[in-house]
Order: C-alpha cells, then sequence, then structure tokens
C-alpha cells in the first residue's frame, strides 16, 4: 500500500521576465518499507519535487498537482497547522549539506533536544538521555560529551549522523534523504548508506533517496525514478532498470559510469537521444 502518492506535480518559479519551470508533469509514489530512489544530474527537479511536498518551497514557487496525498491525507488542503503536525514528525527530510542545515549559533544537543521537546512532549532528563539514544543509534562516539558540540566542531560526516538523528527522532514513517553523501568521503559515504540501510529496516521507514550517484541507486534501491529537466524519463525496479534500461536518457547515465568507458571520451545525453532519434 502507497504511503505517499503524487500525480502530475508542476512546480513553476516566478523569474523578472515571467516564469520557469523546474518540475513538470511527476508522479511518484511509495510503499510502505519500501526505498525509491530518485535519480538524475543536478537541475533535474529532484530536491525541488520533494521539498514541495514539505511544504519548504519559497513564496515564488506555484505548486500544482492532480493528486498528492500522504497516508490518503490530502498534504495540498492542509492548513499550515495540520501539515506543521505531519512535517517534521511522520515526514522528515536529510537536507544536502548538513553543516549548512545546523544552527551554528547553538549545541547540536540543543538542536536535537529541541525536536524531541516539540515533537514528543519530551523535557529535561527525558529528552537528555533520548538525544544520547539517537547519538548511539546513529553511531557518534562518546554521544554524551558531543551533545555539548557546536556545527564547526564536529566533522562533516559527525554532522551528518546528527541531520539523520534529527530526522528519526520522532519515528517517521516517511524518511526523504537528500544527496546525503555529497559532501562526504568515500570511506564517510558508504558508512552513512550502510546506516540510513540499518535505520530504514529497523523502524521499518519508507525511504526516498534522491541521488544522482548510480552506484548509490544499485546498492540501496528498490524501485528507481529517473528523472531529466523536470520530467520523468523512466520507472522501474532497481534490476530491470540496469539490465534493461528503456529511456535513452537511462542509457546515456548508465553509459557514463566510468566501468562503462571503452573509448577515448565518455558518452553524452546528446549522443543518446541523437541515436535515438535516428532509429
Amino acid at each position: 500500500m502507497s504511503i505517499l502518492n503524487i500525480r502530475n506535480l508542476t512546480v513553476k518559479f516566478a523569474t523578472a521576465t515571467g516564469s520557469f519551470t523546474a518540475v513538470d508533469g511527476i508522479d511518484v509514489h511509495v510503499s510502505k518499507g519500501e526505498v525509491l530512489a530518485i535519480v538524475g544530474e543536478s537541475g533535474s527537479g529532484k530536491s525541488v519535487s520533494m521539498l514541495a511536498v514539505m511544504g519548504l518551497l519559497p513564496d515564488t514557487a506555484t505548486v500544482t498537482a492532480d493528486e498528492m496525498t500522504y497516508d490518503g491525507r490530502d498534504i495540498s488542503k492542509m492548513s499550515k497547522a495540520e501539515r506543521r503536525k505531519l512535517i517534521g514528525r511522520e515526514i522528515t527530510m536529510i537536507f544536502q549539506e548538513p553543516v549548512a542545515s545546523l544552527n551554528p549559533s547553538f549545541t547540536v544537543g540543543f538542536q536535537i533536544e529541541e525536536v524531541l521537546r516539540i515533537n514528543l512532549g519530551l523535557s529535561g532528563r527525558d529528552a537528555h538521555r533520548r538525544a544520547v539514544e539517537l547519538f548511539t543509534a546513529v553511531g557518534i562516539p562518546d554521544p554524551e560529551a558531543k551533545l555539548n558540540a557546536y556545527p564547526h566542531q564536529m566533522s562533516g560526516g559527525q554532522c551528518q549522523r546528527v541531520m539523520i538523528a534529527i530526522a528519526i527522532a520522532s519515528e517517521p514513517r516517511l524518511l526523504i534523504a537528500d544527496e546525503p553523501t555529497t559532501a562526504l568521503d568515500v570511506t564517510i559515504q558508504k558508512q552513512i548508506l550502510d546506516l540510513l540501510m540499518k535505520l530504514q529496516e529497523d523502524y521499518g521507514m519508507a525511504l526516498i533517496l534522491i541521488t544522482h550517484d548510480m552506484g548509490v541507486v544499485a546498492e540501496t534501491a528498490d524501485r528507481v525514478v529517473v528523472q531529466y529537466k523536470g520530467r520523468k524519463m523512466e520507472e522501474a525496479d532497481v534490476l530491470s532498470l540496469f539490465q534493461s534500461p528503456q529511456s535513452p536518457y537511462t542509457r546515456a547515465l548508465l553509459a557514463a559510469l566510468p566501468e562503462h568507458a571503452t573509448g577515448d571520451r565518455l558518452p553524452t545525453v546528446s549522443d543518446f537521444f541523437q541515436e535515438e532519434a535516428a532509429r
């Protein structure tokens, strides 16, 4: 059963000369406990489509959809108060830049305890104890001491773990991870991905993983949506996508992987669209 259903989602941004369409008629659905990867190059509308669901786009954005429901509830028709009860509790998000997403003026302990206080009603010792438990769960060493650290005193990988701890604090049913390993080195990337998959399994969450890394998709996803220039190019289970991609853009993405290179240069997307047009 689908927990999130989005049909014909369009996002336009007002500009000085008119408007710009960032997302053009996207359909997305994810089932309980499923890992869905949304893949595509920068600017393909991956993050914008999920920020629209979260209600985090600026006032210059106009969002329309034939359907935008979570667990049968119409998100688009919710009041701001109703949406606040949902977002950050049942639906949470991990953003691209962990250091930029944390407030530099407060300790990480204050920030996670604030979430526990607002979303779960915990305070004092209970919030502190739960924060230590969450830091332990995401693999932060010496969690008691780290609660007193400011973001700039922690590494990028540790800040990402803090963001994950904050995201799972209310035990959400749907977690959206937006390029969660982009700013991290390869070793830390693997640790963060392994952690996300473990937490997804432990909590039984649905997970939407936004990425441009096809290797990450192959290792983690059950199903894949491929986007290009704000449109959905293809949707398939992960095995079918890698074995028999249907869209020329998907074939271009896979062919551009370094391990698939056979000549002096990597193929471009235009090469594959030209090939498709010639058929």
